[in-house]
This record gives structure tokens, C-alpha cells and sequence, in this order.
């Protein structure tokens, strides 16, 4: 397997008395999807702006590419890694077209926006302001200005949840083709068969801890799922693969 592109060693955070994420270790491989999973409030979110160096550790750290995150200049990071919030608020309203331009600009180029425009489905929405877009509208534009540059690392906190079914799976496409480009690719998804038909492998979380790492097809038949999100799964076996549905576990 490929160098990582990003490693955790034993990261903790805190906020206050409460502990938000605790012990949690593992690598981000170059050419993987890897999805972020568990209950709400299971620290998943936290975790992801670790990743980003936008939450120093209380304990642990991070390296990207085998150094500790804040040790890479600012706009040298900015390069390697996109990230893409779950949610994002311009200080100016900008044009879609104008987002598209700065987020080509920090990778060192504006070219090809119309062709990157065009990829990502965005075309005609580049003349629209930030104000006049819809929830969808603004995740797909944010989407395209993030990964318009090819970032080595990718990491996304809930970028389907404004999307509708469609939309949602031509996004986990882009993903995956960044990744087969190079990308070592992190995302927190809430939609389990969406993570299951995306990712490579799925990071379980629950009350801050990692409880399991595993192939995404391993860990949907694990009764360690089941217990974190306080349900009985039904896995439903079919010809794309296996799709779960939840019944009352209790």
C-alpha cells in the first residue's frame, strides 16, 4: 500500500470538560476513499477539522506526509489539502464564477474554469450570485471550487447532505475519481448505503472513539455497527450490493 498521505497518532480534543474525540489513530492512503460514520454527536465532524490542522490536538497529532501539520506553512497546506465545510458562508457575495477562480487561484492557476465548470455541473450557475443559490447549488459550486485543483488530500464534512439522490451520487463519482487520480479522500457521511456503494473503507465512531476501521463490505455485516447506532440492522442483499435499513433494536 502507498505512503500515507495523512496520519493520525493517538488524537484526542476536548472542548472544556467534554471530550470530543479521544485516542484515535489510523493512516489515509493516496488512491482510497475513506468514510467517516456514526451517530450524530459521535465526534466525526471534530475529527475531520483535525484532519484539516483547523483544531489543534489536546494529545496526538497529525502528519501529512509524515509531517506534523503545523509544521507545513499555511499556504503550502492550503495546496496539498482541500476541504470542503459543512457549511460555508462568503464574506462577499461572490459569483459562482468567482469562487470557481479563487479556488483555481490557490493551486497556482485560473485556467480551464469552464472546462472545470463544466465537469462538476456547474456551467450554468456561474453567474449567479452566493445569495441566489440554493442549499444543492452551493454544495455543488463549493464542491467545484475545492476540487478543481487536484488537492493530494481531500476531506468533506457532510458535502451530500444538501443534495438530493442524484446529485449526492454523482458527488461520491467525483470523489472517487479524485482518489483513483491520486487523492487520499476522507468524508463524513450520514447516508450508510452511500457510504457502503463509496468508500473503500468506513472509520465507525461513537462517544469520540474509533470503534472499528474496516472494508466498507466487512464492516456492514458487523454487529459493532448495530450497537453504535442503537439499532438492528436488516442488511438487504441485491445485485448492486448490500443495502441496510434500520428496525427498532430495542
Amino acid at each position: 500500500m502507498a505512503e500515507a498521505a495523512l496520519s493520525l497518532r493517538g488524537v484526542g480534543y476536548r472542548a472544556g470538560a467534554a471530550t470530543l474525540v479521544e485516542d484515535v489513530s489510523f493512516d489515509l492512503h493516496p488512491g482510497e476513499v475513506l468514510g467517516l460514520i456514526g451517530p450524530n454527536g459521535a465526534g466525526k465532524t471534530t475529527l475531520l477539522r483535525l484532519m484539516a490542522g483547523l483544531l489543534r490536538p489536546a494529545t496526538g497529532e497529525v502528519r501529512l506526509h509524515g509531517r506534523p501539520l503545523p509544521g507545513w506553512p499555511a499556504r503550502e497546506r492550503a495546496r496539498r489539502m482541500g476541504y470542503l465545510p459543512q457549511h460555508f458562508a462568503p464574506h462577499w457575495d461572490y459569483t459562482a464564477r468567482e469562487l470557481l477562480r479563487l479556488g483555481l487561484e490557490r493551486g497556482g492557476s485560473a485556467e480551464g474554469l469552464e472546462e472545470v465548470a463544466t465537469l462538476h455541473g456547474v456551467a450554468g450557475l456561474l453567474a449567479r450570485r452566493w445569495s441566489s443559490l440554493s442549499g444543492g447549488e452551493r454544495a455543488r459550486v463549493l464542491a467545484a471550487s475545492v476540487l478543481a485543483t487536484r488537492p493530494g488530500v481531500v476531506l468533506a464534512d457532510e458535502a451530500t447532505a444538501a443534495l438530493d439522490v442524484g446529485q449526492s451520487l454523482a458527488l461520491m463519482r467525483r470523489l472517487r475519481a479524485a482518489a483513483r487520480e491520486g487523492a487520499a479522500v476522507a468524508v463524513v457521511v450520514h447516508d450508510l448505503n452511500l457510504a457502503l456503494a463509496g468508500c473503500d473503507r468506513l472509520a465507525l465512531l461513537h462517544q469520540g472513539r474509533l470503534h472499528a476501521l474496516e472494508a466498507a463490505a466487512a464492516l456492514a455485516e458487523d454487529a459493532r455497527l448495530d450497537a453504535a447506532f442503537g439499532v438492528a440492522f436488516v442488511r438487504v442483499r441485491t445485485a448492486a450490493g448490500l443495502l441496510l435499513s434500520a428496525r427498532d433494536g430495542g
